[in-house]
């Protein structure tokens, strides 16, 4: 069964930091086959690409709202993904899917992405 779970959300004040990880499990692949990408949907709004990761970490893409705050990055032997989250704003605040693809257009968009986690929440509030 396919699973890919994320952790490390939680409640934080502007300003503060977070990680978030995701753990990808019972793929018949492993996750090096895969381009992988951190989405994000606040309550009312659709689904966004917030960064995004080519197989071999060669590539990357960053949302312009997160550009110098956020890093993706893998670790394919752990069969983990991270998204380093610095600076937090309260606009940061949803909740925070990992997802992955067999393609890449490097634009990070939903379309793309084939198997999705089942996110964790972000709050930023003072």
């Amino acid at each position: 069964q396919l699973r890919l779970v994320e952790s490390g959300g939680g409640l934080v004040q502007p300003g503060e930091s977070l990680r978030l990880s995701c753990a990808a499990s019972g793929f018949t692949l492993d996750l090096d086959y895969y381009h992988t990408g951190w989405f994000r949907q606040a309550p009312g709004k659709e689904r966004e690409g917030v960064g995004c990761i080519s197989r071999s970490a060669i590539r990357t893409y960053y949302a312009d709202s997160v550009k110098g705050r956020f890093t993706i990055s893998r670790d394919n032997a752990k069969k983990t993904v991270y998204l380093q989250m610095n600076r937090l704003k309260p606009e940061d605040t949803a909740v925070y899917y990992c997802a992955v693809s067999s393609s890449w257009s490097g634009d990070c968009k939903t379309l793309e992405y084939e198997y999705w986690g089942q996110g964790t929440q972000v709050t930023v509030s003072s």
